[in-house]
């Protein structure tokens, strides 16, 4: 699984329309940890599994290419 960034998660965020407190209610996890991860790249392994766990229950990967980002996975259909 990709790494988690600060600038991948922003990008996480926008796809959904998420505030830094969206985020933090849906990966359960608190506002200013989240606010923390954004501003020094700092969090635990734990927290950014809850993070990305949150992001794909809503469909959003975080990617690895040339840059570190995300995407919306679109359903097959």
């Amino acid at each position: 699984m990709a790494e988690l960034t600060p600038e991948a998660n922003r990008a996480a965020r926008a796809i959904l329309k998420w505030s830094v407190r969206d985020l933090a209610d849906n990966a359960g996890i608190a506002f200013s940890t989240v606010h923390r991860f954004e501003t020094t790249g700092i969090a635990t392994e734990t927290t950014k599994d809850k993070i990305k766990a949150a992001y794909a229950a809503h469909d959003v990967e975080i990617t690895n290419g040339e840059y570190t980002g995300a995407r919306l996975r679109l359903s097959k259909g």
